[in-house]
């Protein structure tokens, strides 16, 4: 039993980490075709180390929005 609680753990925490990095690359692939390849790239770093699947759905949103390059980084300033 004690066997199955732990594989279930890690099963849950490698799921979650998944499910954050396909956001993390989601958020990235909306900024590099609205904004120029070359200023998203730096930003990936960053977004990496946000270990916050609901912070991270709500960048997601706001690449989706932001009117420049440069606001989407004050809210990922937030977030660190």
């Amino acid at each position: 039993m004690y066997e199955s609680s732990i594989v279930q753990y890690f099963t849950e925490k490698a799921l979650e980490q998944g499910i954050e990095q396909g956001i993390r690359e989601s958020i990235q692939e909306v900024l590099e075709l609205r904004f120029q390849r070359e200023e998203v790239a730096p930003l990936a770093s960053r977004l990496a180390t946000i270990d916050d699947a609901p912070r991270l759905k709500q960048l997601f949103r706001a690449a989706l929005q932001v009117p420049s390059l440069g606001a989407f980084r004050l809210l990922l300033d937030e977030a660190e």
